[in-house]
């Protein structure tokens, strides 16, 4: 019986039989469908939850993962395996999530209606609303300090490493560090409600 390894940091994408993973996507990249929806597969539960952890109602969650994958199977072919799998799906997934919050907010603002009809539960829950106001903090993040964003994403939300946030970005281990401290600080000063 195969050794088995965690893929990526351990945690998310399953066990997979070593060097499995790098195999499924090398596969999947040479044009392999049934790799690609093996791959799609095994990655869907991994992208939902981090889809999850930014957009609090699961219809939400649901659709930013849709993205996700889409997104995943249609730029396999650019990932060079410069930083962990894992980190890439996570940048991807992340990136799906904010621009599936920023669609909603898109939305809600063009609406014109003054009162709903029903009440939303995006908007009553307190994990709800502190998941959006975790998302208007990263906004405001990614507005007034946009480089400092992607570093806060993977380490805080995705859940790498330091080591692996530096490999996934390419940047000195002090850079991402000190980006990370940076971003934080600015969190946790917006959430408390200083703006």
């Amino acid at each position: 019986m195969g050794r088995q390894a965690q893929a990526g940091t351990g945690r998310g994408l399953g066990v997979f039989e070593e060097g499995e993973l790098e195999r499924l996507v090398a596969a999947a990249q040479a044009g392999d469908p049934g790799a690609m929806e093996y791959l799609l597969a095994k990655l869907r539960p991994v992208v939902l939850r981090r889809c999850s952890r930014f957009l609090p109602h699961h219809a939400d969650a649901e659709e930013a993962a849709q993205d996700a994958l889409l997104s995943i199977s249609t730029h396999l072919g650019e990932y060079r395996g410069r930083g962990s799998f894992l980190g890439w799906v996570t940048v991807i997934a992340s990136n799906a999530a904010r621009a599936t919050y920023r669609s909603m907010r898109r939305r809600a603002e063009d609406s014109h209606a003054d009162v709903p009809e029903s009440v939303d539960p995006r908007t009553t829950s307190v994990i709800a609303g502190t998941r959006l106001d975790l998302m208007e903090a990263l906004t405001a993040l990614e507005q007034q300090h946009p480089a400092l964003v992607e570093s806060f994403v993977l380490r805080d939300l995705g859940d790498l490493t330091y080591v692996q946030v530096a490999e996934e970005l390419d940047a000195p281990l002090g850079t991402v560090k000190d980006r990370i401290h940076q971003a934080r600080r600015f969190m946790r000063e917006r959430l408390a409600g200083g703006r």
